[in-house]
């Protein structure tokens, strides 16, 4: 017991080495990689960085044949710094779990790779390190690989909704309507004509405001039973390829993207459309609000009184 206790908490190298099988595999190591990044599921943990330490050992085939000196014949520790480095940019992530899973997969994708243990910490979120590491293997990924499908590329139709729209007794024409378009429906809204608490804190108002957002996506779902309100990825494109009307709550989106968007909640419809083109939305519809220009979307308005043709 006493040896197992040793080797949970040695480096991964001396776990690759207690545990290698029978096939002779060379071993290439990243040690102490230290990157600042935000990460973790907490509140505290979010607008800010902290620092995340990563020890990676690759098991790899040992090359036939002369090396001749040339990199471009093994894999190179970059390789593992670049699946690091990868992997955080793409999005915000709350788990190391994630990450490890996910850097694992991409070292795992290189032809010399075999086998990799990942041990990912924090090192701000206590006296010691907290962490996990994993262990992957390119046959046990091998076994469970299914033939990759190609998911269906949606355009969903994407419409503002100003207050007035919300109330409008056309409400339910428009969507009558809409939905005879045969495509994704997805609905934002702004706040609510209601006073909003103010923060000195950037990160708390850009909360504040995203909540008040969020209050009156409910507001429209109750005007509609049709409409559902959802706020993950996860969520929006099962809505979107089961025919199901969606109204977007964006704090989680808002909020984990690692490249958001530099509106303010409180300029909805600029939200509204970084979110269009986010989702590949061709183009979205504003009804009563200004569409202002320069958007990463085409914009057209109409007025909240008028019924639809």
């Amino acid at each position: 017991m006493a040896s197992e206790i040793r080797l949970a908490f040695s480096h991964p190298t001396d776990r690759s080495e207690a545990t290698a099988e029978i096939e002779l595999l060379d071993r290439i190591s990243v040690r102490d990689h230290t990157v600042d990044v935000e990460i973790g599921a907490f509140q505290a943990e979010r607008g800010v960085t902290q620092r995340v330490c990563f020890n990676i050992v690759v098991e790899v085939r040992a090359l036939t044949g002369p090396i001749d000196d040339d990199v471009d014949r093994i894999l190179s520790y970059d390789k593992v710094t670049e699946a690091i480095g990868y992997e955080l940019a793409d999005e915000r992530l709350n788990l190391l779990e994630t990450v490890a899973e996910r850097v694992a997969e991409r070292i795992l994708n290189e032809p010399q790779a075999v086998r990799v243990f990942v041990r990912v910490e924090k090192l701000d979120r206590g006296p010691g390190a907290l962490g996990v590491e994993i262990v992957r293997s390119r046959a046990a990924a091998a076994s469970l690989a299914v033939e990759p499908v190609e998911p269906e590329v949606l355009h969903p139709k994407l419409v503002y909704l100003s207050n007035v729209a919300i109330v409008s007794p056309h409400l339910g024409e428009w969507i009558d309507q809409l939905v005879q378009l045969g495509r994704p429906l997805i609905f934002c809204v702004g706040p609510a004509n209601a006073p909003v608490p103010h923060s000195v804190h950037p990160l708390a108002q850009r909360r504040i405001d995203l909540l008040a957002i969020e209050q009156n996506a409910w507001v429209l779902a109750a005007h509609d039973a049709r409409c559902k309100v959802v706020e993950s990825r996860t969520e929006l494109d099962w809505a979107m390829r089961n025919g199901q009307i969606c109204v977007w709550a964006p704090s989680k989106i808002v909020l984990d993207a690692v490249d958001g968007p530099s509106a303010k909640g409180a300029d909805a419809v600029a939200l509204a459309s970084w979110f269009a083109a986010t989702f590949d939305a061709s183009d979205m519809l504003v009804i009563d609000d200004d569409a202002a220009i320069g958007k990463p979307v085409d914009l057209r308005s109409l007025p909240a009184d008028q019924a639809p043709r």
